[in-house]
């Protein structure tokens, strides 16, 4: 598979640390970056039509990756 844009530790890359213990320690956490990762390479394969979908589609899971990151931001900001 092509390289994915938009990983957490590329998004992120001075907190790849503390991104492996929040999802080890917390398992809300560990769900929102296992939803923002799956989300992720969801949208990956519809920009690359190896499944095909229309924009409008694409961009409400944009906005759904988006929120999930701003969350994961907010968890990374206090860590």
């Amino acid at each position: 598979m092509s390289h994915v844009a938009h990983e957490l530790h590329e998004e992120f890359p001075e907190q790849a640390e503390a991104i492996h213990a929040l999802k080890a320690g917390n398992a809300h956490f560990a769900r929102i970056a296992e939803d923002y990762h799956t989300l992720n390479r969801a949208i990956h394969r519809m920009e690359t039509n190896v499944e095909p979908a229309d924009d409008a589609t694409i961009e409400d899971l944009k906005r759904k990756r988006l929120a999930l990151k701003d969350e994961i931001a907010g968890f990374l900001a206090t860590a």
